[in-house]
């Protein structure tokens, strides 16, 4: 599944992870899911999830299963979810996987500051867990706001990445955190996995920026009894000096390359060696050739670096 937020244009670099799930679904005669994560309500905007579809088509990567074309499994906009999300929590609460947070932001700032001061990772430090039922319906009864913390069970958290292969977190450094905020909105790593267990999805390919997300979502599944998706986390795209790629390097969507005249068969040709290697010293692939040729175990841990000069070399041979 690819499921960017609508707070933005298409990005290069979402655009290949994009293209990196949609080939490799194909390769495996699987389903792509474009999945729209547009919970940040006051930077979500329609129009950019049009030009997010647009530039999708445009790649010729349509999704099998999204906003647009429908499917089994929607809705798949998480703005249409949230009764969804609400049971899911209900559920969490009844089994003794979260709990009703009373503290606030005042005592949360002084907690954090106090806890770096003294050299230690900031996380919750469970003041609330300690609740006994009637006290959290004596305090709700009287208006007081609270959210939900997700409550982190003791040990290690270890997985199998496509990419980097064995990793291993400790749930101690995790903290418990918030599924749901006192507005009612649910946060982004409980969302994506109630989305992902509801979607039936199987594999993940995204950023490496969100490894430590993987682990405190592998820790919901476990909560629910659900098996996890496998996870593939690539590297990011780094601009010519080293830095992250930004608009001070030129362009940096899709729809900018479009507008400069740019083909999309370039484009994705160009995207697809960002990372990823064929097995021979062929440069030039359509999009079916990746299809047949792109494997996981070709992409590398290393960042990618986005090279221009390379880019317009591929659009002048198309």
């Amino acid at each position: 599944r690819f499921a960017p937020s609508p707070t933005g244009s298409l990005h290069i670099g979402s655009a290949r992870t994009a293209l990196f799930n949609f080939v490799f679904a194909r390769h495996q005669g699987g389903v792509f899911v474009l999945r729209i994560e547009d919970t940040d309500m006051k930077r979500s905007l329609q129009v950019h999830e049009h030009s997010i579809t647009r530039d999708l088509h445009w790649l010729g990567l349509s999704a099998d299963e999204g906003p647009d074309v429908g499917g089994a499994y929607g809705p798949y906009r998480q703005s249409e979810r949230a009764h969804i999300y609400e049971e899911g929590v209900l559920r969490l609460l009844a089994e003794g996987h979260a709990y009703r947070c009373f503290c606030s932001q005042e005592r949360l700032d002084a907690l954090k500051e106090d806890q770096l001061t003294r050299g230690r990772m900031p996380k919750y430090d469970r003041r609330c867990l300690g609740l006994t039922e009637e006290e959290v319906q004596q305090r709700l009864a009287a208006g007081e706001q609270a959210t939900v913390r997700f409550r982190i069970p003791q040990g290690q958290v270890d997985y199998q990445d496509m990419i980097r292969g064995r990793l291993s977190f400790s749930a101690d450094v995790i903290g418990d955190f918030i599924i749901k905020r006192t507005d009612g909105g649910f946060s982004y790593n409980y969302a994506v996995v109630m989305d992902d267990m509801g979607m039936k999805i199987t594999h993940v390919i995204r950023g490496e920026d969100h490894v430590t997300n993987t682990a405190r979502q592998l820790l919901l599944f476990q909560a629910f009894g659900v098996e996890p998706p496998t996870y593939a986390h690539h590297s990011m795209i780094h601009a010519p000096d080293g830095g992250k790629l930004s608009k001070r390097h030129g362009a940096t969507s899709i729809g900018e390359f479009r507008d400069l005249g740019y083909l999309p068969e370039a484009m994705v040709n160009y995207l697809a060696l960002l990372g990823w290697h064929p097995s021979d010293e062929r440069e030039l692939f359509r999009l079916p050739e990746l299809v047949q040729e792109f494997t996981m175990d070709r992409v590398s841990k290393s960042p990618a670096v986005f090279d221009r000069d390379k880019l317009n070399w591929l659009n002048g041979v198309y």
